[in-house]
């Protein structure tokens, strides 16, 4: 079996809740392969953005082992850490919605792909091609706070794909308020990341987002257990392996 992306090693996390520890995780273990799609269900302040941005390296444990392709994630240099972020691993999160006053569509994703090896007609070019693959061609010259959330999602996910990350890790699409444009994102997210090859990771509180998803996960009260494709039941820590149906 191939080595997991992204594997958790008896990690735990908790954070400070007024005067108690409020614990979000508790020593979870398990491996995701490349290529699947993972979705991960629960409750508003569950944990499940705290799960996310564990993953990607943003948060640090307070036990426990977080690896990135077989390399320990807290060992990890700031430089190195930074690139792991630029180049691997995308985190898609409405919060993380931060454009400048005046900021073009096309340059806000141009933004994450500048380079020293890159030219800004280069960038600009690579930025309209993802923006049209999400279907925002015809917003790539809008200024960015004119866009409504649904957009400004596309936009988030023109932003991840244009990188061809191998993990693409999505916070709560279900902010959206039209059922329909959510569904319609829920469907993108799967399409896009299955033509670049990547592993994704959607979060919700609402199971929309998560329909077609070879294993969800639930989270809560700082447990994790998940449903294999079966409907079993896997109680976590149990070095539980998801991998994609056919690998």
């Amino acid at each position: 079996m191939a080595r997991a992306v992204i594997a958790f090693e008896a990690v735990s996390k908790s954070y400070r809740d007024g005067e108690r520890d409020v614990l979000v995780l508790g020593s979870a273990s398990f491996n995701l392969e490349g290529g699947a799609f993972i979705g991960v269900w629960g409750s508003r302040r569950s944990g499940k953005s705290t799960l996310l941005r564990l993953m990607a390296g943003v948060e640090c444990p307070d036990a426990g082992t977080v690896r990135f392709d077989g390399e320990r994630v807290a060992s990890m240099s700031a430089v190195r850490r930074e690139r792991l972020l630029r180049e691997d691993i995308a985190l898609m999160t409405i919060a993380g919605w931060y454009p400048q006053p005046k900021e073009t569509v096309v340059d806000y994703v141009a933004l994450s792909l500048g380079s020293s090896q890159s030219s800004v007609s280069q960038t600009r070019r690579e930025a309209r091609l993802a923006l049209d693959r999400v279907g925002m061609t015809d917003h790539a010259d809008a200024p960015t706070n004119s866009l409504s959330i649904s957009e400004r999602m596309r936009t988030l996910l023109a932003r991840a794909i244009a990188r061809r990350p191998r993990v693409l890790l999505v916070d709560e699409p279900a902010l959206i308020p039209s059922l329909v444009e959510r569904g319609a994102l829920s469907a993108l997210l799967w399409e896009v990341t299955r033509e670049i090859g990547s592993t994704l990771v959607v979060a919700s509180e609402d199971m929309t987002p998560l329909h077609g998803a070879e294993v969800v996960m639930s989270i809560g009260d700082g447990e994790l257990c998940s449903t294999d494709e079966r409907g079993a039941v896997l109680e976590f820590p149990g070095g539980v392996s998801i991998v994609p149906p056919g690998l």
